[in-house]
Order: C-alpha cells, then sequence, then structure tokens
C-alpha cells in the first residue's frame, strides 16, 4: 500500500478517537505519538499509536484493528467463533452462524465487531454486525460481514 499522506493528530484528534475506543470496547490506548496515515488508492485510513498501526477508520467511524484489539485485549463488541471457522475468517470470509461459539451481549446491527478465536482469545478479525447479539449464533446464515482481516493489506502495513 502507497502512503498519500501521513500527519500527527492534533489533540482534540486523539481524544475523539480515544473515547470512541472506550466507549465501543472499553479500552483506553496510551501512546505518545498519533499519526495519521492515508492511502493511495484505497479507503483505509490509519492512526498509528507510537508507530504500530493500532486503529483504522471504518466508515469514517476508528475502530481497533486486528493488531490493536490484540495489543488491547478489548472486552466488549465481541465475537468469538470455533476452530472450524478460524481458517475462513482469517482469509477475509464473513462469519457464518455455525461457526459462532458466543457473543457479547452488546451487539446490535451495524456495530462494528472484533472476530476472536475461543481457545486463545485472539483476534483474527475486523466485522460489521448484521444482527443483534441474542441472533448471532445458530445453524445458518451470515451474520458479520468482514472488512480486516489477519494478512490483509492493512494487517501487513508497518508504519
Amino acid at each position: 500500500m502507497q502512503v498519500k499522506s501521513r500527519h500527527h493528530l492534533r489533540s482534540d484528534a486523539v481524544s475523539d478517537v480515544e473515547t470512541a475506543l472506550e466507549e465501543q470496547l472499553g479500552v483506553t490506548p496510551d501512546g505518545d505519538a498519533y499519526e495519521l496515515v492515508e492511502f493511495e488508492n484505497t479507503d483505509w485510513e490509519v492512526v498509528l499509536i507510537d508507530g504500530e498501526p493500532q486503529v483504522a477508520y471504518f466508515d469514517d467511524e476508528p475502530f481497533l484493528t486486528v493488531r490493536g484489539a490484540n495489543a488491547y485485549d478489548p472486552d466488549r463488541r465481541i465475537v468469538t467463533v470455533d476452530a472450524g471457522a478460524i481458517s475462513f475468517v482469517s482469509d477475509g470470509a464473513d462469519v457464518m452462524r455455525p461457526g459462532i461459539t458466543e457473543a457479547t451481549d452488546d451487539i446490535s446491527p451495524d456495530d462494528l465487531v472484533l472476530i476472536a478465536e475461543e481457545s486463545h482469545g485472539k483476534v483474527l478479525a475486523v466485522g460489521r454486525a448484521r444482527v443483534e447479539s441474542e441472533d448471532m449464533a445458530g445453524d445458518e446464515g451470515k451474520v458479520v460481514d468482514s472488512l480486516h482481516h489477519v494478512g490483509d493489506d492493512l494487517y501487513e502495513f508497518s508504519g
């Protein structure tokens, strides 16, 4: 990915990002330097916190990246998948009901969510929920659209 622009965030923009992450995920980033990176030929905008791509904007909404989620260990908006779903989710597949073992009770349709694997709790992807928490698990149907996953260009980007 080619960097189009890169600049430090003003303190009010840093506060906005920190407040959004606290409200959504219950995490408070703690960094000394916050830089916004925009890329050529893509809609990705990433916030580097001390040089690490830990936050990205999804439809103008700041949310943790896979790397950021694994660094901060959030406890909200998490959809957990079983071992059988790991390879699909890691390859960018949308999440289907049969692969879900649980979901935190704070998810509404259109919310950004983190998709974690059940054995170690590692986050594999970021997605957008299609249904409420209580409707996540079941026998059939797509319930989370994948937006960012382990191994994609955003994951591989290093500041």
